[in-house]
């Protein structure tokens, strides 16, 4: 995206965001005050909710460096929730403020839909781990409280960018899909559209075999470890990527003629930006050292893992290209 297409002029230096904005924007702020306070205690040594026994306290320095990176990933919240709502905010050029913003939903989303899911099949099935490892990792609580402040911000920091968006780029969704120019989805974007619906391919049948039962791919803690937990998150890493690949063929295609952009795009956008960062967060995850043979990730999830992160990156650049041509357009 371009700032000068994606730009409006901007507000009077003067205007101030209404209570319910300021309301969210304080929430969002709220709600990392629980995760950065644990891990600012982490990386001093301390130990909170940590178990006696957990493969964190193993390699202190890696605790340390991973989690000082989270917290700078945290603290980057805190600016998207002021970037939102000030007036300076509408001068920062889209191509700096997009891939964040992208980047936290893909990262948000899947704690907000996957961690109440976990928690519902603990409460029906009477499993009082409630989404929690059996092997020592973390408390119980901690789980709670860093997910419930993840929801949280995922609700603050969602509402503050849609009601962004609306006011600084509303023209580039309006109508439906069959009114779209013909020029938008050039043979590039068909082609790159294509390619990621093809490569997810890959990815979405591996991420079945497991939901299926295969232990294929799989390391033996894995395979011992795998309960109602498990195939909720592989569930919903299979239907971000069938959700990303069908919005982001529909807009290049521009078919159901009917069909609001609006909603295809928040589909294709949100999609695309959970496969995308989660398969590259968990492609991270699997380069980190391993505590022992059982818990060695296999070539094959990594291959997983980042098919699911290629094939989110390759149709949020379709999104992108779409609507830095609808907004020239507009």
């Amino acid at each position: 995206m371009t700032s000068q297409s994606l730009t409006p002029a901007a507000p009077s230096p003067g205007t101030r965001p209404g209570p319910a904005r300021r309301a969210l924007r304080a929430l969002a702020v709220a709600a990392c005050v629980p995760y950065v306070s644990l891990k600012a205690v982490w990386i001093a040594g301390g130990e909170t909710g940590i178990p006696a026994g957990s493969v964190l306290l193993e390699n202190r320095g890696l605790l340390a460096a991973v989690n000082a990176v989270t917290v700078a990933a945290d603290v980057l919240v805190v600016v998207l929730a002021l970037l939102l709502t000030q007036a300076w905010g509408r001068r920062v050029p889209a191509w700096l403020l997009t891939p964040p913003m992208w980047a936290a939903t893909g990262l948000l989303v899947p704690i907000m839909t996957g961690y109440p899911a976990q928690l519902l099949v603990a409460v029906l099935t009477g499993d009082e781990r409630a989404a929690a490892p059996s092997e020592p990792f973390l408390k119980p609580w901690v789980f709670t409280v860093v997910h419930g402040g993840f929801i949280l911000q995922g609700i603050a920091l969602g509402t503050l960018f849609t009601l962004y968006a609306r006011d600084r780029w509303g023209r580039v969704w309006r109508g439906r899909l069959g009114g779209l120019s013909a020029r938008l989805g050039g043979p590039g974007v068909r082609a790159a559209a294509a390619a990621g619906a093809l490569l997810a391919l890959f990815p979405a049948g591996v991420h079945l075999l497991w939901l299926c039962g295969a232990d294929t791919g799989l390391s033996p803690a894995q395979i011992a470890g795998r309960d109602a937990d498990f195939h909720v998150l592989e569930t919903q890493r299979l239907a971000f990527l069938v959700l990303a690949v069908t919005a982001t063929l529909l807009l290049v295609l521009r078919r159901p003629a009917r069909w609001r952009v609006r909603s295809t795009l928040a589909v294709a956008w949100t999609a695309s930006a959970a496969a995308g960062c989660w398969g590259a967060y968990m492609s991270l995850v699997s380069l980190l050292p391993e505590t022992g043979p059982d818990t060695a990730v296999t070539a094959l999830s990594r291959l997983t893992y980042a098919g699911d992160m290629i094939t989110g990156f390759l149709l949020a650049a379709c999104v992108a290209v779409l609507l830095r041509r609808r907004s020239a357009e507009a």
